[in-house]
């Protein structure tokens, strides 16, 4: 008997992973835990939450990038720049 005719059912394709309230809720944990560890530090809090809100703008860019929205990452480069101008 050949591997093509196996009477074995075949497996359904695999749906590509979602980013879940798990992952929402482990990476929130890891922002708080690293504010408050740079705070005990000494580190001002306007530090901090720009550190954060850049690692935060560079996650969502990377997930829109890898999902395919090119074109709101051109949007949100364009507003960002003029922004930055004054405009």
């Amino acid at each position: 008997m050949s591997h093509l005719s196996c009477p074995c059912p075949h497996s359904a394709p695999v749906a590509p992973a979602r980013w879940g309230p798990t992952q929402a809720l482990i990476l929130l944990i890891a922002f708080l835990m690293l504010g408050a560890l740079l705070f005990h530090e000494g580190t001002p809090v306007g530090e901090i939450l720009a550190l954060l809100g850049g690692c935060g703008a560079t996650g969502a860019g990377t997930l829109a990038l890898a999902g395919g929205g090119r074109r709101l990452i051109a949007v949100l480069a364009e507003a960002a720049v003029r922004s930055g101008v004054g405009r």
